[in-house]
């Protein structure tokens, strides 16, 4: 399905709260901290130009957060950045003085971090960058996941020290959980999505992304012209739409959001105007974007800076997981996990189709930006879809057959 915005708020300037957490300066500030973090350095931009070329467009270029401060994904960004402000910060009010990132690792910003407990729900990567956080800076975690989570999804939260609690249901039923234990307990809940009176930790998960599309304008050899960004509950695309928006102004390229057919909470909010809550079906195996419920942070901006709303199918996403780890001419190998190149699969999906690439004024000039979010953070499902273990995909490797080296 594909579905251009009709919002009224289409095209209106970000709301200025919005726009302070997306901005420049909020994105110097997480570079900032980023600069303090263990192996900081950018994650590469690669060029697809065999497939740029079967899909009839100029370029295509994928940022690949798989080797993202050793997490495995984009979200190595976010959560783990709301933590360590917001313990910086609660360490300020109780020491009565500021407190910044090179106090990160004194005696009385640890003591103070200790007695505090972070908590979330997650499909497997915001918790594991949320409990990371909390050992980087000595606070204690709390991760809540629901049936959906796979084993070594949850092993590798574990590795960090965090107590696992899981919580029968969806995604969306673990989000309610981990909000109202943490009332009762007096935890500070750190969400990538958002409601009504919780907004600013959200945002600043959001903030935490901008690291990387700020990167990616640095290592672009131009401005892109479409950009495809998967979502769940929204943050990573308005966190990337909103800040192309405000850098680039009336040169921002067109935006399209992709969401799995199964989970497509944003394109229905998109119909009918306002967030929604849609009914749980089949699994997706998309699975770190099967969100039943958009943020509303995300959806305030996503509504004025989000040209398009589309979504793609099971078989999509795998065939997108096969091309990049089989790619075609000079194309890189590329390991991505079920949801890593949903936005890939937007783009082919959306260049396969003369209606839609009419809409989106996708031709042979077009320069198009996707990012890959996550590597192989489920080895074994990654090695069932694919037919390889990650670890055998190389740069430069080409397979004759599913599973068989050339």
């Amino acid at each position: 399905m594909f579905l251009p915005n009709q919002h009224p708020d289409y095209r209106q300037p970000l709301d200025p709260v919005d726009a302070e957490t997306l901005g420049v300066k909020a994105a110097e500030e997480v570079e900032r901290y980023l600069a303090c973090r263990d192996n900081p350095v950018p994650t590469p931009l690669l060029t697809l130009p065999a497939l740029a070329s079967e899909l009839g467009v100029g370029a295509v270029h994928i940022k690949d957060e798989s080797l993202r401060l050793g997490l495995g994904s984009f979200k190595a960004l976010g959560g783990s950045y709301a933590v360590i402000r917001l313990v910086l910060e609660e360490a300020g009010r109780q020491l009565g003085r500021p407190v910044d990132i090179a106090d990160l690792h004194t005696p009385a910003v640890r003591a103070i971090a200790a007695s505090l407990t972070v908590a979330c729900a997650t499909d497997g990567n915001h918790g594991r960058s949320v409990a990371q956080g909390a050992q980087l800076i000595g606070a204690r975690a709390a991760i809540f996941v629901h049936a959906g989570v796979s084993a070594e999804r949850v092993a590798a939260i574990a590795r960090f020290g965090a107590q696992l609690i899981r919580v029968e249901g969806t995604y969306d039923d673990s989000v309610a959980e981990a909000s109202r234990v943490a009332a009762e307990k007096g935890w500070t809940v750190v969400s990538d999505t958002s409601w009504p009176g919780y907004e600013r930790i959200p945002g600043l998960v959001m903030q935490g992304y901008t690291a990387m599309v700020r990167e990616a304008l640095r290592q672009l050899p131009a401005p892109p012209t479409h950009v495809f960004v998967q979502a769940g509950v929204g943050g990573v695309a308005a966190a990337v739409a909103g800040y192309l928006a405000l850098v680039l102004g009336d040169r921002r390229p067109a935006f399209i959001v992709v969401e799995p057919a199964r989970a497509a909470c944003l394109l229905e909010t998109a119909r009918v105007g306002h967030p929604v809550k849609i009914a749980p079906g089949a699994p997706t195996v998309m699975a770190m974007l099967e969100c039943y419920e958009p943020s509303r942070v995300a959806w305030r901006v996503l509504s004025r800076v989000a040209d398009a709303f589309m979504t793609v199918d099971e078989e999509d996403a795998v065939a997108v997981m096969n091309r990049l780890a089989r790619p075609g001419g000079s194309d890189p190998a590329i390991v991505a996990g079920e949801s890593g190149g949903v936005g890939l699969a937007g783009l082919v999906r959306a260049a396969a189709d003369p209606e839609i690439r009419v809409a989106l004024d996708l031709d042979a000039m077009s320069r198009v930006f996707v990012i890959n979010t996550e590597g192989a953070t489920d080895l074994e499902r990654y090695a069932d879809l694919v037919g390889v273990r990650p670890e055998t995909v190389t740069t430069g490797a080409t397979f004759h057959a599913r599973g068989a080296w050339a």
